[in-house]
């Protein structure tokens, strides 16, 4: 038998789509670009963000493992590919990305799928009963970054397309910012980013938001 021949090299398109937005969102909070102009990792605790990831860029990736300097353990994804590499330079991200990055250049038809990504990969869902009033449920929305000019860049994006503000937290040391929406806020961003029933998403932080949701609904009905 001859030689084989060297394996194809993973073609990744980068035309916006609403699945490509989606994994540059997982990339802008989860995702790491070497300096050597090629490789680039992806790590997360949750095996389906990184198959979720696989499907969108329409690539089998490979998972791997991964451990911190703790001792736990992760799964990432590692690959080289210039033409993507190149990709997410042009729009924005860069090496060691985690305290410098800024605004980004998201297409405003998909900014929702990117930001849907973001908050699969650093956001946050948080539902308690308030015990100051009777019967008051609260939830809020968050998104988390070590960089104060991207966090000021997503607050903006989101108030040009649907009018509220939010507030970002302040940080002590070792801490992330925190990009965060309070309920009537927190619901107009889950609509845009959950538009249907299809999308791809993290599910756990999806069913999350739904049965916080639920119980939402019950309490207006009481009132």
């Amino acid at each position: 038998m001859g030689k084989r021949g060297p394996k194809p090299k993973k073609i990744i398109d980068t035309k916006w789509r609403p699945n490509l937005a989606y994994a540059i969102g997982l990339i802008t909070t989860d995702g790491c670009l070497s300096s050597d102009g090629l490789l680039f990792d992806l790590t997360s605790k949750d095996r389906e963000q990184l198959l979720n990831f696989s499907k969108c860029l329409n690539v089998d990736f490979k998972i791997g493992n991964k451990w911190n300097s703790k001792g736990d353990e992760c799964l990432r994804i590692q690959f080289k590919n210039r033409v993507f590499y190149n990709f997410l330079l042009s729009i924005g991200l860069t090496p060691r990305k985690s305290l410098t990055i800024g605004k980004l250049a998201i297409p405003d038809k998909y900014f929702f799928d990117f930001l849907r990504g973001c908050f699969d990969g650093d956001g946050c869902f948080y539902s308690y009963w308030d015990p100051r009033w009777k019967s008051s449920h609260m939830f809020y929305l968050g998104f988390a970054s070590a960089s104060l000019k991207h966090l000021l860049w997503l607050q903006e994006e989101i108030e040009k397309r649907v009018n509220i503000k939010g507030h970002i937290t302040g940080r002590k040391k070792n801490v992330f910012f925190q990009l965060k929406y309070a309920k009537k806020e927190a619901l107009e961003i889950i609509k845009k980013m959950y538009y249907n029933q299809k999308v791809v998403c993290l599910s756990r932080k999806r069913i999350k938001i739904e049965k916080a949701l639920v119980v939402e609904k019950e309490q207006q009905k009481e009132y």
